[in-house]
This record gives structure tokens, C-alpha cells and sequence, in this order.
């Protein structure tokens, strides 16, 4: 176990937002030990993505410190769903939907973490069998006042949206997590505090020993707003890299900063001395790719976004695709070539003047194409395809 105090000290300052009860105390308590944390996760989505790579940064660095990290699934708590920073009640998810979202997970959070070294958890394991009289034994130590003081239920007052008791008990079994696994610091976004904080309270009355939480800021989607599918802002770490790499350069220009500081060991008074925001961004860009792709792809990523972007050349490799008929309407085309999955989907993509062929942009879904020899198709401004006629 490393006990550099200046190691630490690091960890425990570069994108972090508080700790609680005090950083100090806890610089003192891994000098002296080996402490337990751990990051839990609702698998609402089968895409992690860079909000979430900023937290596992995190865990790598307390993992390199020699310390037990613990990734917990919450595939008990996902089927309440976690109502922080919502306005709204999230929707349970099944069984079968919680199963489909965790195929990967494994994966994902091997592209950060040494998986050797990480404990994989899920709180099924403990609360699927708490019985009645134990949790209302956890219930008994928290009061209405506490939980309807929070700022998302406040806002749902003010607008009338109910507030379903399943989600108002919510943070209860989150803080048992931390009661479970008997850990020393628990680490999330900043929109996580009040449930940490009731873990914290917990474990000083079940086990009669401090919990450190330390929060994180919420990293941004690319246009500014909360990263979530929703807003189609995310980058996931399973994107493709030439995707990752265009998604990163198109970010609005004041988040290049804090993407620095939370998902780079980039030194942020370097890229303050880059004057031109796309340059800063390419920077960017190519460090985070390179940790999933390796530096080589990283360099070609950069050399095919200034050919297809500076250049207006088109991409040196374009995915060919076979397809039958000499003359379809677009939207079937879109259908056919993997562009969308529905009409519906298609005719937006063309109404928003998003499909070329050929270069020609496609303002009319009723539109016939002539399916010529290597026809090609963009669809926004980094997806091509080369039609090929299969009769």
C-alpha cells in the first residue's frame, strides 16, 4: 500500500468536489491502512458512458494506492428506480431488462479498472432477503423532514408531480449498501450526496464507525445539458473510435476545461496556452481515445476528422453494404442500409436535413434513388456508407 502523503493528497483533490467529514481525516486514515470503497451503479442503460469514466478514473487511482475497490451493481435498487435530479419518477426496470443492460458492464469498466483487483457486487445479494421488520428497523432512523427537503422534491411540490413513496424510501436501501459491505468511503456524483449521506448516518448506527463520502461533479453532456441518452450528448465507452473522437470535437467550447480536469492527467495551464478552442479540443480528444484505443488509433481518428471536416474530402474507409433493387425510396434505403430502424426514424433524419447521397442532401422522403455502383450515403456529419448493388 502506498502511504505517499503527496500521492494522496492528489487523489484526493484533482476533480473532486467534497469529502466529508473532512478530507483530512481521511489522507490520515489510508496513511495508516488499507481502505474499502466503493462506486454503486443502477444498470438503467446498457452504455456506460464518460460521466460515469470519470468516477472510475477515480477508483483506478485509489486502486493504484493499493486500496479494495468494490464496483456494486445495484440491480435491486434499479427496479425502484433512484429519483435523484429528477423532476419526474424514473421507470422500474424488470428483470429481463436489468439482465440485458449488464451484458457488457463487465467490459466496460475493464477498459478502467483492473478487474483482478475489483470486487463485483450486487445488492440483490442482501436486500432481496431483508424482511419486514428490518427495514423498518433502517426507516425508524430517518425522519419525512430529512428526505422531503430535497431539492428535486421540492420542485415536484411546486409543479403538483407526485412523489411515489417507493422512490421516497429509496436512498434507505442505498445507504444499507454501505451497511452491507462495511466500507470505509463511498464515491459518486455530486447528485448522490443526500443518498451517501444517509449511508454515512447508517453506518454510524449499525456498525458505530465513520464513513467517508467524497463527491464528484457532474460531468456534462456535449451540448451542455445533463449527459443522458435523452439529449443524444452522451459519449459511451464502447463508442467506436472515429465516433468518440468526432462526438468530442463537436463539445461546446466552455466544457473543454472541466473534461480536461475530470477525464485527463492533462495539464490544464497547457491548454489554456492553446489559443484556438478546436485545437484544445483535439488535444482532448486524442488523450481519451487513446486510453481506450491506444495512441496509434487516436492519431488516425485526428487525421480522418481534419480529411472529412477541414478538408471536405470524404473518409478514407467507408463500411460497404449490399443492397438489392436498382431504385428504392430513401426512406426504405435508410431502412435497408442500418441508418434507421424505423420509417419514422428515417423521415426525421431527412426533415432535419440530415441524409446525403452522394453529396446531394435530401429534402423530400418521398424521394426515389437510383441505386448506382458505390452509391454513397451520409447520414449527420461522421456516418457514411458505399451502396453496393447486389443484382
Amino acid at each position: 500500500m502506498i502511504k505517499d502523503k503527496k500521492k494522496i493528497e492528489e487523489v484526493l483533490t484533482r476533480g473532486v468536489e467534497q469529502i466529508l467529514p473532512s478530507k483530512e481525516e481521511l489522507l490520515e486514515l489510508m496513511q495508516k491502512r488499507k481502505i474499502r470503497l466503493y462506486w454503486g451503479v443502477d444498470p438503467t442503460s446498457p452504455f456506460l458512458h464518460l460521466g460515469h469514466y470519470s468516477i472510475l478514473r477515480k477508483l483506478k487511482e485509489f486502486q493504484d494506492l493499493g486500496h479494495e475497490v468494490i464496483f456494486l451493481i445495484g440491480d435491486f435498487t434499479a427496479k425502484i428506480g433512484d429519483p435523484s435530479g429528477r423532476e419526474e419518477a424514473r421507470k422500474p426496470l424488470s428483470e429481463r431488462e436489468i439482465r440485458e443492460n449488464l451484458k457488457t458492464y463487465k467490459k466496460q469498466i475493464g477498459k478502467v479498472l483492473d478487474l483482478k483487483k475489483t470486487k463485483i457486487l450486487r445488492n440483490s445479494k442482501w436486500l432481496s432477503k431483508m424482511k419486514l421488520d428490518e427495514f423498518l428497523k433502517i426507516a425508524s432512523f430517518f425522519t419525512v423532514q430529512q428526505n422531503i427537503q430535497r431539492e428535486m422534491f421540492q420542485k415536484r411540490i411546486e409543479k403538483g408531480i407526485s412523489i411515489w413513496l417507493h422512490e421516497f424510501l429509496y436512498p434507505l436501501l442505498q445507504a444499507f449498501d454501505s451497511v452491507a459491505m462495511d466500507v470505509d468511503l463511498e464515491i459518486g456524483a455530486s447528485d448522490q450526496l443526500f443518498n451517501m449521506l444517509c449511508g454515512r448516518e447508517l453506518m454510524k448506527i449499525l456498525r458505530g464507525k465513520e464513513k467517508f463520502v467524497l463527491t464528484m461533479p457532474l460531468l456534462p453532456g456535449l451540448d451542455g445539458r445533463k449527459m443522458s441518452k435523452t439529449y443524444q450528448n452522451t459519449v459511451n465507452i464502447l463508442d467506436k473510435p472515429k465516433e468518440m473522437f468526432g462526438k468530442l470535437m463537436s463539445m461546446k467550447d466552455e466544457l473543454i476545461l472541466p473534461y480536461v480536469r475530470l477525464l485527463t492527467d492533462l495539464n490544464e495551464e497547457e491548454i489554456k496556452k492553446i489559443k484556438n478552442p478546436r485545437d484544445q479540443k483535439e488535444v482532448l480528444a486524442k488523450e481519451i481515445v487513446s486510453k481506450f484505443y491506444g495512441e496509434k488509433v487516436a492519431k488516425e481518428c485526428a487525421e480522418e476528422f481534419k480529411r472529412v471536416f477541414r478538408e471536405k474530402k470524404l473518409p478514407k474507409r467507408i463500411p460497404k453494404i449490399k443492397i438489392k433493387g436498382k431504385v428504392l425510396n430513401i426512406v426504405d434505403l435508410l431502412i435497408k442500409s442500418g441508418f434507421a430502424l424505423s420509417k419514422s426514424e428515417a423521415k426525421r433524419l431527412i426533415v432535419q436535413g440530415g441524409v446525403k447521397v452522394d453529396g446531394k442532401v435530401i429534402k423530400d422522403w418521398r424521394e426515389k434513388i437510383e441505386i448506382k455502383k458505390e452509391t454513397i450515403i451520409q447520414v449527420g456529419k461522421r456516418k457514411f456508407k458505399k451502396i453496393i448493388p447486389s443484382d
